[in-house]
């Protein structure tokens, strides 16, 4: 560690990355959904808790079901995208600490205390989300992150156990970029930052 990556990869990571809502007719094969989890997998997240459980709809029947959930101006851009990744959060994510964090009673930290169990399973699913995105960018296809669905809709239909829940929708694919809009302004480091 500590040596910075190249220019052309803080590009395609950063800098020249953008938030895509149309694709290409190019598919997204289960090998490459395979190689983006074995990068996102590393992560960092409290207690090393690991929270995210995703689901990559491609196949037309399910991505019927998914349209379904999903707010009128989401429908085409989740209809045309190769695959979407519902991102969910597990909230027995706890019971896993013994083999993931054996270095201590984590999963006593836990028990009983489901407001500790929400946040702690949204924030770090959406770290593990966020790290989702690197990844696809990363291995060169592009992706558009959603709100804009019925979380209710979606936990029936895709997590009906109850105890995973939506915390956001993910579109992968290879993006058309001529329907790109010029990219919105960034608050300045002073607007967001401070240094104390």
């Amino acid at each position: 560690m500590g040596n910075s990556i190249d220019q052309v990869a803080l590009k395609q990571l950063f800098i020249d990355a953008r938030t895509h809502n149309a694709w290409q007719q190019k598919s997204v094969s289960d090998d490459q959904l395979k190689q983006i989890y074995d990068l996102f997998k590393y992560a960092p997240t409290s207690v090393n808790c690991n929270p995210a459980r995703i689901v990559f709809v491609k196949s037309l029947a399910e991505k019927e079901r998914l349209v379904a959930c999903v707010n009128p101006g989401n429908v085409d851009k989740t209809r045309n995208a190769p695959v979407t990744a519902i991102v969910g959060m597990d909230l027995d994510f706890y019971e896993a600490l013994p083999t993931l964090f054996p270095h201590a009673d984590a999963k006593s930290w836990f028990v009983g205390k489901e407001d500790f169990i929400q946040s702690t399973a949204f924030r770090n699913s959406s770290l593990q989300g966020a790290y989702l995105i690197l990844a696809i960018r990363a291995l060169g296809l592009d992706c558009g992150a959603m709100s804009g669905f019925d979380a209710e809709k979606v936990d029936a239909e895709f997590f009906p156990n109850g105890r995973v829940k939506v915390n956001f929708l993910l579109n992968i694919g290879y993006g058309d970029s001529s329907s790109l809009l010029p990219r919105q302004p960034r608050p300045s480091f002073d607007e967001a930052c401070k240094i104390l």
